[in-house]
């Protein structure tokens, strides 16, 4: 809650004073977050010797954006995503009672977010870049599943831990794109794609109605995850395109076992040069 009224306060200054209280030290920041959970009584006027006009809402998110990635705990990543969420019309309109102009919240919202791309290009440690991405889908940004898929490509996944991995495929499952087909190779490049990163990005395979994973390096093990996805209730998965992968005769009788579940409801199965024999034929 603390974080959530910080972002409040910052953004219900700016647009009523022109003040960006965030032209400090970012421990005065943390003073901020840290007041709000121990004094709920906090006088915000006894910091005003360190605020200064800032002439758009942007600059206010800049500050934001750089004193997160500058604070080497966190403890301003859900701030910072609560304070740019506050810039979509929906927030405004219910803001609208607190303050009688927003401003250009369309053309505020395009600097932030071209401002975060800029960030996320940069050299920076894998959890500021999730929390970047997690930035972008609270802006709503349509660009973020391509900005996900140039990061992967980077090889930054060789530096990400379990619980990053989840936080990447939740921002994936809830970005505002429309996750229809999911081609695997469009966020890796092949030589680095291994069964580990498939079971990675099982979840969103198994949202998707369409995933594409040619020559992915798909082995028997892949398929088990993948009869796994296929078994989900609700199973949304109806073409699995699979390839140019080792998946052997093993990978098909795993595969053609689960066809026959109900919740299956898989309608396309590519399977060219898979190395399937007969044996894995009649399996099927």
């Amino acid at each position: 809650i603390q974080e959530y009224l910080a972002a409040l306060y910052v953004h219900l200054t700016f647009m009523k004073e022109q003040r960006n209280v965030l032209k400090q030290n970012q421990n005065h920041l943390y003073l901020y977050v840290c007041d709000f959970s121990v004094h709920s009584d906090v006088d915000f006027s006894d910091y005003s010797g360190y605020f200064k006009n800032f002439e758009t809402l942007s600059a206010v998110h800049r500050s934001a954006v750089d004193q997160a990635l500058y604070s080497q705990t966190g403890h301003l990543d859900l701030f910072l995503r609560f304070l740019l969420g506050l810039l979509l019309e929906s927030n405004q309109k219910l803001l609208h009672s607190l303050i009688t102009q927003t401003g250009s919240s369309s053309q505020n919202k395009e600097e932030t977010v071209q401002y975060i791309k800029k960030k996320i290009s940069e050299d920076l440690p894998a959890e500021k870049s999730i929390n970047l991405l997690h930035c972008l889908n609270e802006l709503g940004d349509d660009s973020l599943v391509e900005e996900i898929q140039q990061y992967l490509k980077s090889g930054a996944q060789s530096e990400l831990s379990p619980s990053q991995w989840s936080a990447l495929v939740f921002v994936l499952l809830t970005s505002a794109q429309d996750l229809k087909e999911f081609d695997l190779n469009k966020y890796f490049t092949p030589d680095k794609i291994r069964d580990e990163i498939l079971v990675r990005v099982m979840p969103v395979i198994a949202s998707s109605r369409k995933a594409m994973l040619e020559y992915c390096g798909v082995s028997d093990e892949g398929c088990a995850a993948l009869a796994s996805a296929l078994r989900s209730n609700p199973s949304h998965l109806r073409v699995l395109n699979l390839s140019g992968n080792k998946v052997g005769n093993s990978g098909v009788k795993c595969l053609s076992a689960v066809l026959e579940n109900p919740h299956c409801k898989l309608e396309i199965l590519r399977l060219v040069r898979c190395e399937v024999s007969d044996e894995g034929c009649a399996a099927l």
